[in-house]
């Protein structure tokens, strides 16, 4: 095998810019102002894209759609017994345009599905999902025509904390692992979310 399919194609600047020195000499083709600008650029990214993963995951506001008695334990979630403040998580919000996570806690009726679906697309991007409990997981012990058998039918869920009604620890649990997603997720991935909105139609 030849050595000239392993080298990367020669750099040329535009306009009046003096190339820059080589590495290497003649033989290597790759420009030393290039790869020092590549990695100034990667340094930048890296660094102001965990600044703002770090900003967005200790400042989430919170949407709560409340429908049954899994919203007890989320309430006790907010007092000073567990204290979710500490997570940087107990700011909430009546308006889904202030709001970048949405916690379901409780069941889904049919006819209730279209507005949870309208609050959905209200909310700016990037937004969240946790669903709370079983009967917003999967339905639950309600097993019939009337409920919706799991809230990821109508919306993309990024936590299912599991539970009848689950405990405050688990709703807190289940904020950290989205803390963690959210500081892993890239600049370039903030607006996809809408893409992984289900496109299901309810009848009836």
């Amino acid at each position: 095998m030849s050595d000239n399919q392993y080298r990367l194609p020669v750099l040329k600047p535009e306009g009046n810019v003096p190339e820059s020195q080589r590495l290497g000499g003649q033989e290597n083709n790759v420009p030393v102002l290039a790869t020092r600008l590549d990695e100034a650029i990667g340094f930048f990214e890296k660094n102001i894209s965990d600044a703002l993963g770090w900003a967005r995951k200790n400042s989430i506001f919170q949407y709560p759609f409340v429908t049954a008695c899994c919203g007890m334990e989320y309430m006790s979630a907010m007092a000073g017994r567990y204290d979710i403040a500490r997570f940087g998580a107990e700011v909430f919000r009546g308006s889904p345009r202030q709001s970048d996570l949405m916690i379901v806690a409780g069941r889904l009726s049919r006819k209730m599905a279209p507005v949870l679906r309208r609050i959905y697309d209200q909310m700016p991007e990037p937004k969240y999902v946790i669903s709370m409990g079983a009967c917003a997981s999967v339905g639950g012990v309600f097993d019939n025509y009337a409920l919706v058998q799991g809230v990821d039918q109508i919306v993309p869920v990024d936590v299912f904390v599991p539970g009848c009604p689950p405990r405050p620890e688990s709703l807190i649990y289940g904020i950290v692992q989205l803390q963690r997603k959210i500081d892993q997720q890239k600049l370039t991935e903030l607006s996809s979310e809408s893409s992984r909105v289900p496109r299901i139609t309810l009848h009836g």
